[in-house]
Protein backbone atom coordinates (compact mmCIF):
# COMPACT_ATOMS: atom_id res chain seq x y z
CA UNK A 1 0.00 0.00 0.00
CA UNK A 2 1.62 3.16 -1.07
CA UNK A 3 1.17 6.60 0.75
CA UNK A 4 2.61 10.31 0.21
CA UNK A 5 2.90 10.31 4.27
CA UNK A 6 3.12 7.71 6.78
CA UNK A 7 2.91 8.33 10.20
CA UNK A 8 3.36 5.79 12.99
CA UNK A 9 0.77 6.30 15.83
CA UNK A 10 -2.15 8.43 16.81
CA UNK A 11 -1.21 10.39 19.56
CA UNK A 12 -1.29 14.08 19.92
CA UNK A 13 1.95 14.65 17.95
CA UNK A 14 1.27 12.16 14.82
CA UNK A 15 -2.35 13.22 15.14
CA UNK A 16 -1.21 17.00 14.81
CA UNK A 17 1.15 16.43 11.53
CA UNK A 18 -1.73 14.61 9.80
CA UNK A 19 -4.21 17.28 10.40
CA UNK A 20 -1.41 20.01 9.63
CA UNK A 21 -0.64 18.15 6.38
CA UNK A 22 -4.40 18.02 5.25
CA UNK A 23 -4.78 21.45 5.97
CA UNK A 24 -2.03 22.45 3.78
CA UNK A 25 -2.91 20.20 1.01
CA UNK A 26 -6.58 21.64 1.11
CA UNK A 27 -5.16 25.00 1.54
CA UNK A 28 -3.19 24.91 -1.72
CA UNK A 29 -5.49 22.25 -3.70
CA UNK A 30 -2.88 19.69 -3.36
CA UNK A 31 -3.75 15.52 -3.19
CA UNK A 32 -2.38 14.37 -0.56
CA UNK A 33 -2.41 10.94 0.63
CA UNK A 34 -1.90 10.55 4.51
CA UNK A 35 -2.16 7.37 6.59
CA UNK A 36 -1.94 6.88 10.40
CA UNK A 37 -1.42 3.87 11.87
CA UNK A 38 -2.01 2.82 15.53
CA UNK A 39 -1.19 0.06 17.72
CA UNK A 40 -4.60 0.49 20.08
CA UNK A 41 -8.05 -0.85 19.02
CA UNK A 42 -9.06 2.26 18.63
CA UNK A 43 -7.84 5.96 19.05
CA UNK A 44 -6.89 6.74 22.65
CA UNK A 45 -7.38 3.24 23.72
CA UNK A 46 -3.12 3.17 24.51
CA UNK A 47 -3.29 6.99 25.73
CA UNK A 48 -2.35 7.71 28.74
CA UNK A 49 -2.02 11.76 30.59
CA UNK A 50 -2.72 13.07 33.57
CA UNK A 51 -3.58 15.90 31.84
CA UNK A 52 -3.62 19.44 31.63
CA UNK A 53 -3.15 20.94 28.72
CA UNK A 54 -1.95 24.11 27.69
CA UNK A 55 -3.71 25.32 24.44
CA UNK A 56 -0.76 27.36 22.93
CA UNK A 57 -0.18 24.73 19.65
CA UNK A 58 -3.36 23.36 19.38
CA UNK A 59 -5.12 27.48 19.06
CA UNK A 60 -2.31 27.56 16.29
CA UNK A 61 -3.65 24.14 14.40
CA UNK A 62 -7.23 24.42 14.62
CA UNK A 63 -8.41 28.43 15.71
CA UNK A 64 -11.99 27.78 16.36
CA UNK A 65 -11.68 24.27 18.39
CA UNK A 66 -13.81 25.94 21.18
CA UNK A 67 -16.61 25.39 18.33
CA UNK A 68 -16.22 22.40 17.28
CA UNK A 69 -17.66 20.10 20.28
CA UNK A 70 -14.13 19.30 21.38
CA UNK A 71 -14.03 17.78 24.75
CA UNK A 72 -12.03 20.61 26.57
CA UNK A 73 -14.40 21.54 29.10
CA UNK A 74 -12.58 22.14 32.16
CA UNK A 75 -10.51 25.00 33.02
CA UNK A 76 -7.99 24.72 35.44
CA UNK A 77 -9.01 27.62 38.26
CA UNK A 78 -7.08 27.14 41.12
CA UNK A 79 -3.66 25.39 41.66
CA UNK A 80 -1.97 23.97 45.14
CA UNK A 81 1.45 22.61 45.47
CA UNK A 82 1.96 20.40 48.63
CA UNK A 83 5.00 19.22 50.67
CA UNK A 84 3.78 15.83 52.51
CA UNK A 85 5.21 14.04 55.38
CA UNK A 86 3.98 11.70 56.53
CA UNK A 87 0.34 12.84 58.25
CA UNK A 88 1.04 16.51 57.56
CA UNK A 89 1.05 19.20 54.53
CA UNK A 90 2.38 21.89 53.92
CA UNK A 91 1.36 24.27 51.32
CA UNK A 92 4.79 26.14 49.20
CA UNK A 93 4.47 28.84 46.34
CA UNK A 94 3.37 27.24 43.64
CA UNK A 95 6.48 27.16 41.44
CA UNK A 96 5.54 29.53 37.86
CA UNK A 97 6.01 26.76 35.68
CA UNK A 98 3.38 25.02 37.60
CA UNK A 99 0.69 27.58 37.11
CA UNK A 100 -2.18 26.78 35.03
CA UNK A 101 -4.58 29.72 34.76
CA UNK A 102 -5.69 29.57 31.28
CA UNK A 103 -5.01 25.70 30.77
CA UNK A 104 -7.57 23.12 30.73
CA UNK A 105 -8.11 19.76 32.77
CA UNK A 106 -8.68 16.81 30.02
CA UNK A 107 -8.69 13.57 29.09
CA UNK A 108 -6.02 13.06 26.52
CA UNK A 109 -7.35 10.07 25.23
CA UNK A 110 -10.73 12.00 24.39
CA UNK A 111 -9.02 14.68 23.09
CA UNK A 112 -7.02 12.29 20.75
CA UNK A 113 -9.89 10.49 19.61
CA UNK A 114 -11.27 14.27 18.87
CA UNK A 115 -8.42 14.87 16.71
CA UNK A 116 -8.86 11.98 14.96
CA UNK A 117 -12.29 12.78 13.84
CA UNK A 118 -10.90 16.72 12.31
CA UNK A 119 -8.65 14.35 10.67
CA UNK A 120 -11.05 11.87 9.25
CA UNK A 121 -13.24 15.05 8.16
CA UNK A 122 -10.28 16.28 6.31
CA UNK A 123 -9.52 12.66 3.90
CA UNK A 124 -6.65 11.52 6.56
CA UNK A 125 -6.94 7.44 6.50
CA UNK A 126 -6.75 6.38 10.32
CA UNK A 127 -6.18 2.38 10.55
CA UNK A 128 -6.14 1.62 14.31
CA UNK A 129 -5.23 -2.04 15.17
CA UNK A 130 -2.14 -2.37 13.25
CA UNK A 131 1.04 -2.08 15.28
CA UNK A 132 4.64 -1.41 13.04
CA UNK A 133 6.43 -3.97 13.66
CA UNK A 134 9.38 -3.43 11.36
CA UNK A 135 11.09 -0.41 9.35
CA UNK A 136 11.44 -0.64 5.44
CA UNK A 137 14.76 0.38 3.94
CA UNK A 138 15.67 0.38 0.21
CA UNK A 139 17.96 -1.20 -1.56
CA UNK A 140 20.87 0.72 -0.12
CA UNK A 141 19.97 0.03 3.25
CA UNK A 142 20.24 3.87 4.03
CA UNK A 143 16.85 5.28 3.45
CA UNK A 144 13.48 4.57 5.40
CA UNK A 145 10.78 3.93 2.34
CA UNK A 146 7.45 2.76 5.10
CA UNK A 147 6.76 -0.17 7.70
CA UNK A 148 5.85 -3.22 8.21
CA UNK A 149 2.83 -4.28 10.23
CA UNK A 150 3.10 -7.25 12.70
CA UNK A 151 1.43 -10.55 11.04
CA UNK A 152 -1.68 -11.85 13.36
CA UNK A 153 -1.99 -15.50 13.74
CA UNK A 154 1.55 -16.84 14.96
CA UNK A 155 1.36 -19.02 18.10
CA UNK A 156 3.52 -19.00 20.65
CA UNK A 157 6.09 -21.48 19.46
CA UNK A 158 6.36 -19.19 16.06
CA UNK A 159 3.84 -21.16 13.75
CA UNK A 160 0.77 -19.92 11.96
CA UNK A 161 -2.52 -20.70 12.56
CA UNK A 162 -5.73 -21.10 10.86
CA UNK A 163 -6.28 -17.24 11.19
CA UNK A 164 -3.23 -16.65 10.33
CA UNK A 165 -2.75 -13.01 8.21
CA UNK A 166 0.73 -11.58 7.15
CA UNK A 167 1.40 -8.03 7.88
CA UNK A 168 0.67 -5.06 5.26
CA UNK A 169 3.95 -2.97 3.86
CA UNK A 170 2.87 0.33 3.99
CA UNK A 171 5.11 2.76 1.25
CA UNK A 172 5.77 6.78 1.50
CA UNK A 173 7.56 8.92 0.86
CA UNK A 174 7.92 10.34 3.82
CA UNK A 175 7.34 8.57 7.41
CA UNK A 176 6.98 10.37 10.78
CA UNK A 177 7.71 8.35 13.75
CA UNK A 178 5.29 9.32 16.37
CA UNK A 179 5.07 6.26 18.19
CA UNK A 180 5.00 8.23 22.15
CA UNK A 181 7.67 7.68 25.17
CA UNK A 182 10.49 4.84 23.92
CA UNK A 183 9.00 3.89 20.68
CA UNK A 184 9.66 0.17 19.75
CA UNK A 185 10.94 1.31 16.04
CA UNK A 186 12.56 4.54 17.13
CA UNK A 187 15.20 2.67 19.11
CA UNK A 188 15.88 0.65 16.41
CA UNK A 189 17.09 4.16 14.62
CA UNK A 190 18.42 6.19 16.97
CA UNK A 191 20.54 2.74 17.23
CA UNK A 192 21.06 2.17 13.33
CA UNK A 193 21.62 6.14 13.05
CA UNK A 194 23.32 6.54 16.14
CA UNK A 195 20.84 9.70 16.62
CA UNK A 196 22.38 10.01 20.05
CA UNK A 197 25.73 10.82 19.33
CA UNK A 198 25.77 14.64 20.36
CA UNK A 199 23.01 14.21 22.84
CA UNK A 200 22.72 13.03 26.47
CA UNK A 201 21.36 9.39 27.40
CA UNK A 202 17.37 10.09 27.33
CA UNK A 203 16.04 9.70 31.25
CA UNK A 204 12.60 8.36 32.25
CA UNK A 205 9.72 8.20 34.75
CA UNK A 206 6.70 5.79 35.49
CA UNK A 207 3.62 7.55 35.81
CA UNK A 208 0.86 5.53 37.51
CA UNK A 209 -2.69 7.11 36.80
CA UNK A 210 -6.57 6.12 38.48
CA UNK A 211 -9.71 7.57 37.56
CA UNK A 212 -12.38 7.86 40.40
CA UNK A 213 -15.67 9.37 40.27
CA UNK A 214 -15.75 10.97 43.83
CA UNK A 215 -18.76 12.47 46.80
CA UNK A 216 -20.56 15.35 44.93
CA UNK A 217 -19.49 17.16 48.01
CA UNK A 218 -15.13 16.30 48.37
CA UNK A 219 -15.50 17.23 44.50
CA UNK A 220 -14.05 20.63 43.60
CA UNK A 221 -14.16 21.14 39.99
CA UNK A 222 -11.06 22.82 37.95
CA UNK A 223 -8.90 22.21 40.92
CA UNK A 224 -5.11 21.37 40.54
CA UNK A 225 -3.33 19.62 43.07
CA UNK A 226 0.67 18.44 42.91
CA UNK A 227 2.56 17.01 45.76
CA UNK A 228 6.55 16.20 46.63
CA UNK A 229 8.04 14.74 49.62
CA UNK A 230 6.03 11.45 51.54
CA UNK A 231 5.95 8.69 50.61
CA UNK A 232 9.33 8.64 48.41
CA UNK A 233 12.78 9.68 50.54
CA UNK A 234 14.59 12.00 49.80
CA UNK A 235 16.94 10.00 47.31
CA UNK A 236 14.01 9.13 44.72
CA UNK A 237 12.52 11.91 42.56
CA UNK A 238 8.82 12.51 41.89
CA UNK A 239 5.30 13.90 43.18
CA UNK A 240 1.68 13.56 42.81
CA UNK A 241 -0.64 14.86 40.90
CA UNK A 242 -4.88 15.37 41.54
CA UNK A 243 -6.75 17.00 39.21
CA UNK A 244 -10.86 17.57 39.25
CA UNK A 245 -12.33 16.67 35.88
CA UNK A 246 -16.24 17.30 35.32
CA UNK A 247 -18.98 14.71 36.47
CA UNK A 248 -17.08 14.41 39.41
CA UNK A 249 -14.24 12.91 38.15
CA UNK A 250 -10.81 13.24 39.86
CA UNK A 251 -7.92 12.19 37.93
CA UNK A 252 -5.05 10.78 40.65
CA UNK A 253 -1.33 10.06 39.39
CA UNK A 254 1.82 9.25 41.03
CA UNK A 255 5.61 9.98 39.29
CA UNK A 256 8.84 8.53 40.11
CA UNK A 257 11.62 8.95 38.01
CA UNK A 258 13.47 5.46 37.12
CA UNK A 259 16.94 6.40 38.16
CA UNK A 260 15.36 5.48 41.93
CA UNK A 261 18.17 3.33 43.85
CA UNK A 262 16.65 1.06 45.84
CA UNK A 263 15.51 -1.96 44.09
CA UNK A 264 12.92 -3.00 46.91
CA UNK A 265 10.82 0.29 45.93
CA UNK A 266 7.83 -0.82 44.10
CA UNK A 267 5.95 2.71 41.79
CA UNK A 268 3.25 0.94 42.06
CA UNK A 269 3.03 0.41 45.75
CA UNK A 270 4.29 3.58 46.61
CA UNK A 271 1.26 5.01 44.90
CA UNK A 272 -1.15 3.40 46.68
CA UNK A 273 0.72 3.75 49.83
CA UNK A 274 0.22 7.53 48.63
CA UNK A 275 -3.39 7.76 48.99
CA UNK A 276 -3.21 6.61 52.20
CA UNK A 277 -2.34 10.00 53.31
CA UNK A 278 -4.95 11.83 56.06
CA UNK A 279 -5.09 14.81 53.39
CA UNK A 280 -5.67 12.55 50.27
CA UNK A 281 -7.74 10.14 51.95
CA UNK A 282 -10.54 12.06 52.74
CA UNK A 283 -10.86 13.01 49.19
CA UNK A 284 -11.48 9.74 47.87
CA UNK A 285 -13.74 7.78 50.81
CA UNK A 286 -16.90 6.80 49.56
CA UNK A 287 -16.25 7.06 45.82
CA UNK A 288 -15.12 4.61 43.36
CA UNK A 289 -12.28 3.51 41.12
CA UNK A 290 -13.42 3.66 37.63
CA UNK A 291 -9.53 2.79 35.54
CA UNK A 292 -6.41 2.40 35.97
CA UNK A 293 -3.19 2.33 33.92
CA UNK A 294 0.72 3.39 33.67
CA UNK A 295 3.35 4.37 31.52
CA UNK A 296 6.54 5.79 30.94
CA UNK A 297 7.67 9.63 30.48
CA UNK A 298 10.53 11.12 29.32
CA UNK A 299 12.50 13.52 31.64
CA UNK A 300 15.82 14.17 29.74
CA UNK A 301 14.42 17.39 28.01
CA UNK A 302 16.80 19.40 26.40
CA UNK A 303 20.32 17.72 26.66
CA UNK A 304 18.48 14.53 25.58
CA UNK A 305 16.64 15.59 22.54
CA UNK A 306 18.33 12.69 19.75
CA UNK A 307 18.94 14.09 16.03
CA UNK A 308 15.95 14.36 14.98
CA UNK A 309 15.95 13.55 10.88
CA UNK A 310 17.38 10.72 9.21
CA UNK A 311 17.06 9.27 5.42
CA UNK A 312 13.13 9.12 4.57
CA UNK A 313 12.10 9.86 8.58
CA UNK A 314 11.70 11.88 11.14
CA UNK A 315 10.48 11.90 15.08
CA UNK A 316 7.93 13.92 17.06
CA UNK A 317 6.47 14.38 19.41
CA UNK A 318 7.35 12.50 22.74
CA UNK A 319 9.11 9.61 20.90
CA UNK A 320 11.94 12.20 20.16
CA UNK A 321 11.33 13.34 24.56
CA UNK A 322 9.65 16.46 23.75
CA UNK A 323 8.49 17.05 27.50
CA UNK A 324 8.74 19.94 29.88
CA UNK A 325 9.27 18.10 33.37
CA UNK A 326 8.99 21.30 35.82
CA UNK A 327 5.91 22.06 34.17
CA UNK A 328 4.57 17.95 33.65
CA UNK A 329 3.72 18.70 30.26
CA UNK A 330 4.16 17.60 26.93
CA UNK A 331 1.16 17.25 24.62
CA UNK A 332 1.38 20.94 23.33
CA UNK A 333 5.62 20.54 22.26
CA UNK A 334 4.59 16.86 21.12
CA UNK A 335 1.75 18.83 18.84
CA UNK A 336 3.72 21.98 17.95
CA UNK A 337 7.09 19.40 16.65
CA UNK A 338 4.10 17.54 14.53
CA UNK A 339 3.05 20.73 13.18
CA UNK A 340 6.68 21.98 12.26
CA UNK A 341 7.23 18.40 10.96
CA UNK A 342 4.28 18.74 8.46
CA UNK A 343 5.28 22.41 7.37
CA UNK A 344 8.46 21.32 6.26
CA UNK A 345 7.66 17.63 4.81
CA UNK A 346 4.49 19.74 2.65
CA UNK A 347 7.41 22.56 2.16
CA UNK A 348 9.25 19.58 0.50
CA UNK A 349 6.66 17.88 -1.32
CA UNK A 350 5.58 20.88 -3.00
CA UNK A 351 9.45 21.38 -4.76
CA UNK A 352 10.40 19.80 -7.28
CA UNK A 353 12.76 17.30 -6.10
CA UNK A 354 11.86 15.87 -2.84
CA UNK A 355 15.22 15.99 -0.40
CA UNK A 356 15.96 12.47 1.02
CA UNK A 357 15.97 14.04 4.45
CA UNK A 358 14.16 16.80 5.85
CA UNK A 359 16.39 18.64 7.53
CA UNK A 360 14.56 21.74 8.00
CA UNK A 361 12.73 20.38 10.34
CA UNK A 362 14.87 20.17 13.10
CA UNK A 363 16.24 23.38 11.84
CA UNK A 364 12.55 25.22 11.82
CA UNK A 365 12.10 23.66 15.45
CA UNK A 366 15.38 25.53 17.19
CA UNK A 367 13.65 28.52 15.72
CA UNK A 368 9.98 27.88 17.51
CA UNK A 369 9.08 28.26 21.15
CA UNK A 370 9.33 25.03 21.98
CA UNK A 371 13.44 24.55 21.68
CA UNK A 372 13.56 28.17 24.29
CA UNK A 373 10.88 26.49 26.74
CA UNK A 374 13.20 23.42 26.93
CA UNK A 375 16.33 25.05 27.31
CA UNK A 376 15.07 27.36 30.25
CA UNK A 377 14.25 24.65 32.24
CA UNK A 378 17.23 22.02 31.25
CA UNK A 379 19.05 22.13 34.08
CA UNK A 380 16.45 21.79 36.85
CA UNK A 381 15.69 17.71 36.47
CA UNK A 382 18.52 16.63 36.58
CA UNK A 383 19.65 18.88 39.74
CA UNK A 384 17.52 15.75 41.72
CA UNK A 385 20.67 13.51 41.54
CA UNK A 386 22.15 15.61 44.34
CA UNK A 387 18.70 15.07 46.10
CA UNK A 388 15.01 16.53 47.67
CA UNK A 389 16.32 19.68 49.00
CA UNK A 390 19.44 20.77 46.69
CA UNK A 391 17.76 20.04 43.91
CA UNK A 392 14.44 22.33 45.08
CA UNK A 393 16.81 25.17 46.02
CA UNK A 394 18.88 24.87 42.78
CA UNK A 395 15.58 24.66 41.04
CA UNK A 396 14.55 28.33 42.82
CA UNK A 397 17.95 29.76 42.09
CA UNK A 398 18.09 28.33 38.07
CA UNK A 399 14.02 29.81 38.25
CA UNK A 400 14.09 33.30 40.14
CA UNK A 401 17.65 34.43 39.56
CA UNK A 402 19.36 32.90 36.45
CA UNK A 403 15.89 32.57 34.92
CA UNK A 404 16.97 29.64 32.71
CA UNK A 405 20.02 31.33 31.46
CA UNK A 406 22.75 29.83 33.39
CA UNK A 407 26.02 29.25 32.09
CA UNK A 408 25.98 25.48 32.04
CA UNK A 409 24.20 22.27 31.53
CA UNK A 410 23.63 19.57 33.55
CA UNK A 411 24.75 16.19 32.30
CA UNK A 412 21.95 13.04 32.32
CA UNK A 413 22.71 9.60 33.19
CA UNK A 414 20.85 6.02 32.18
CA UNK A 415 18.07 5.13 34.75
CA UNK A 416 19.65 1.31 34.32
CA UNK A 417 22.72 2.14 35.88
CA UNK A 418 21.72 3.66 39.12
CA UNK A 419 20.09 0.67 41.36
CA UNK A 420 22.76 -0.33 44.11
CA UNK A 421 22.63 -4.14 44.67
CA UNK A 422 19.93 -5.32 47.52
CA UNK A 423 22.31 -6.23 50.44
CA UNK A 424 23.32 -2.59 50.42
CA UNK A 425 19.35 -1.83 50.12
CA UNK A 426 16.81 -1.16 52.80
CA UNK A 427 14.06 -3.54 52.15
CA UNK A 428 10.57 -1.51 51.95
CA UNK A 429 7.44 -3.09 54.11
CA UNK A 430 4.55 -1.92 52.43
CA UNK A 431 0.57 -2.13 53.81
CA UNK A 432 -1.31 -4.84 52.37
CA UNK A 433 -4.18 -2.73 50.15
CA UNK A 434 -8.17 -2.22 52.11
CA UNK A 435 -9.97 -2.86 48.66
CA UNK A 436 -11.32 0.33 49.27
CA UNK A 437 -8.67 3.43 48.45
CA UNK A 438 -5.62 1.04 47.79
CA UNK A 439 -5.37 -1.72 45.78
CA UNK A 440 -3.75 -4.94 44.55
CA UNK A 441 -1.84 -4.98 40.92
CA UNK A 442 -4.36 -7.54 39.50
CA UNK A 443 -7.27 -5.98 40.40
CA UNK A 444 -6.27 -2.96 38.81
CA UNK A 445 -4.81 -4.49 35.62
CA UNK A 446 -8.56 -5.68 35.52
CA UNK A 447 -9.81 -2.24 35.00
CA UNK A 448 -7.66 -0.97 32.59
CA UNK A 449 -9.48 -3.50 30.10
CA UNK A 450 -6.12 -4.95 29.39
CA UNK A 451 -6.28 -8.21 26.90
CA UNK A 452 -4.16 -10.18 25.28
CA UNK A 453 -3.87 -13.08 23.20
CA UNK A 454 -1.65 -15.74 25.51
CA UNK A 455 -1.20 -17.78 22.28
CA UNK A 456 1.36 -15.70 20.82
CA UNK A 457 4.48 -15.12 20.69
CA UNK A 458 5.73 -12.88 24.29
CA UNK A 459 6.60 -9.35 23.08
CA UNK A 460 8.66 -9.64 26.18
CA UNK A 461 11.87 -10.74 24.88
CA UNK A 462 14.67 -12.03 27.02
CA UNK A 463 17.68 -11.37 25.38
CA UNK A 464 19.56 -14.19 27.79
CA UNK A 465 17.69 -16.16 29.70
CA UNK A 466 20.49 -17.07 32.41
CA UNK A 467 20.37 -13.82 33.63
CA UNK A 468 16.78 -12.86 35.46
CA UNK A 469 18.28 -15.82 37.84
CA UNK A 470 22.11 -15.77 37.85
CA UNK A 471 22.36 -11.78 38.00
CA UNK A 472 19.18 -10.04 38.69
CA UNK A 473 17.47 -12.27 41.65
CA UNK A 474 20.88 -12.75 42.77
CA UNK A 475 22.50 -8.92 42.58
CA UNK A 476 19.22 -6.93 42.88
CA UNK A 477 16.27 -9.89 44.29
CA UNK A 478 14.44 -9.67 41.15
CA UNK A 479 13.55 -5.97 40.51
CA UNK A 480 11.29 -6.48 37.63
CA UNK A 481 8.87 -7.87 40.30
CA UNK A 482 8.55 -4.73 41.57
CA UNK A 483 9.30 -2.01 38.83
CA UNK A 484 6.55 -3.50 36.72
CA UNK A 485 2.98 -2.02 37.40
CA UNK A 486 1.39 -4.98 36.35
CA UNK A 487 2.28 -8.29 37.68
CA UNK A 488 3.77 -8.99 34.16
CA UNK A 489 7.10 -10.53 36.11
CA UNK A 490 7.32 -13.72 39.08
CA UNK A 491 9.78 -15.26 40.32
CA UNK A 492 8.55 -18.91 40.96
CA UNK A 493 9.90 -21.87 42.47
CA UNK A 494 9.65 -25.19 40.17
CA UNK A 495 10.51 -28.90 40.54
CA UNK A 496 11.60 -30.79 43.65
CA UNK A 497 14.84 -28.31 44.16
CA UNK A 498 12.78 -25.54 44.21
CA UNK A 499 14.89 -23.83 42.08
CA UNK A 500 13.78 -19.80 41.00
CA UNK A 501 12.15 -19.38 37.68
CA UNK A 502 11.22 -16.34 35.99
CA UNK A 503 7.43 -15.99 34.76
CA UNK A 504 6.49 -13.76 32.50
CA UNK A 505 2.83 -13.04 32.36
CA UNK A 506 2.55 -11.33 29.18
CA UNK A 507 -1.42 -10.93 29.21
CA UNK A 508 -1.61 -8.26 32.17
CA UNK A 509 1.22 -5.91 29.94
CA UNK A 510 -0.12 -2.43 30.13
CA UNK A 511 2.19 -1.68 27.56
CA UNK A 512 4.55 1.15 30.26
CA UNK A 513 7.94 0.02 28.65
CA UNK A 514 9.21 0.25 32.03
CA UNK A 515 10.59 -3.13 31.79
CA UNK A 516 12.89 -2.54 28.79
CA UNK A 517 13.96 1.05 30.43
CA UNK A 518 15.00 -0.12 34.17
CA UNK A 519 16.29 -3.75 34.06
CA UNK A 520 19.82 -3.11 35.22
CA UNK A 521 21.28 -5.53 32.30
CA UNK A 522 19.02 -3.76 29.09
CA UNK A 523 18.20 -7.92 29.29
CA UNK A 524 14.51 -7.11 28.10
CA UNK A 525 13.05 -5.72 24.98
CA UNK A 526 9.85 -4.70 24.20
CA UNK A 527 7.86 -5.49 21.37
CA UNK A 528 4.19 -4.48 20.31
CA UNK A 529 1.91 -7.43 20.33
CA UNK A 530 -0.52 -8.57 18.06
CA UNK A 531 -2.39 -4.88 16.88
CA UNK A 532 -4.98 -4.40 18.83
CA UNK A 533 -4.15 -5.88 21.93
CA UNK A 534 -3.16 -4.15 25.43
CA UNK A 535 -4.89 -1.71 27.27
CA UNK A 536 -8.12 -0.29 26.50
CA UNK A 537 -8.19 2.97 28.47
CA UNK A 538 -11.99 4.66 28.39
CA UNK A 539 -11.12 8.18 29.50
CA UNK A 540 -7.50 8.45 30.24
Amino acid sequence: MNFDILIVGGGPAGLSSAIKLAQLAKKNKKELNICVVEKGSEIGAHILSGAVLETKALDELIPDWKSKDSPIKTEAKKDNFLLLTKNKSFRLPTPPQMKNKGNYIISLGNLCRWLAKQAEELNVNIFPGFSASEILFDEKGNKIIGIRTGDQGIDKDGKQLENYQQGYDLLAKQTIFAEGCHGSLTKKLIKKYDLRKNSDPQTYAIGLKELWEIKPENHKLGEVIHSVGWPLDNQTYGGSFIYFLENNQVSIGFVIGLDYKNPYLSPFDEFQRFKMHPKIKKIFEGGKRISYGARALNEGGFQSIPKLTVPGGLLVGCTAGFMNVPKIKGTHLAMKSGIIAAEQIFKNLSSSSLPVEIESYEIELKKSWVWDELYKVRNIRPSFQWGFWPGLIYSAVDTFIFRGKAPWTFKHHEDHKTLKEAENSKIIEYPKPDGIITFDKLSSVFISNTNHNENQPCHLQIKDDKIPIEHNLKNYDAPEQRYCPAGVYEIVRVGETKEPKLQINAQNCVHCKTCDIKDPYQNINWVPPQGGEGPKYPNM
